[in-house]
């Protein structure tokens, strides 16, 4: 793993509040990359939404921009410990998405996002509706890169970043728990910066 441009200015002044602990503010927008950096190609990415719904989709790169585009402007904090503050993002909701894909069954409890180099997460659906998340294609009005996940990835900003899986491809909603990547590999479960879920043997895991 590896960051770049850090641009940290500490805990101090009138944002400290803002800051779940352990965590430092940021100006910056660090990168963060695990093995190599995918290039996505808009022409064949596809965006599917399957499992527990009532009416499985998959739209194209068109398909997906043609979708009202929402715009939440809020803070992001990293398990590596920066936060950044005030950041917008646009992007098409998850509870959009949903209704596209007809709604949800009563066994949906959990999502699993899978990514175009085959990464995963685990979120609650309680995380993902009501206007919490979405899969953002844009950041500080500009397109997201391939660095930060471009052409598309999920956005949970109320959860650590990790959650916010880069090159999004498929959103799996089942009806048990399904740990991805770094869950399976000493991360925290559930990753509420507020009470420091880092890593699997902290507290609520």
């Amino acid at each position: 793993m590896s960051i770049v441009n850090k641009g940290f200015i500490g805990k101090g002044g009138a944002d400290s509040k803002r800051l779940p602990p352990g965590q430092s503010q940021v100006t910056s927008w660090p990168v963060l990359t695990y093995g190599p950096t995918p290039h996505v190609d808009t022409k064949t990415w596809t965006l599917t939404i399957d499992g527990a719904v009532n009416t499985p989709i998959t739209l194209s790169w068109d398909e997906f921009n043609e979708l009202a585009m929402t715009r939440l402007t809020t803070d992001i904090h990293c398990v590596t410990r920066w936060s950044r503050f005030g950041m917008p993002w646009d992007g098409v909701s998850l509870d959009d998405l949903i209704g596209l894909a007809g709604g949800l069954t009563p066994d949906a409890k959990f999502l699993t996002a899978s990514t175009v180099e085959g990464y995963t997460t685990n979120i609650p659906v309680r995380d993902v509706v009501n206007n919490q998340a979405m899969v953002a294609t844009h950041a500080d009005d500009q397109p997201l890169t391939p660095e930060h996940g471009g052409p598309a990835r999920l956005f949970v900003p109320h959860l650590y970043f990790w959650k916010s899986a880069k090159w999004i491809q498929r959103l799996t909603f089942t009806p048990t728990d399904h740990p991805g990547f770094w869950e399976v590999n000493g991360y925290h479960n559930y990753g509420d910066p507020w009470k420091e879920e880092r890593y699997s043997d902290d507290a609520g895991w």
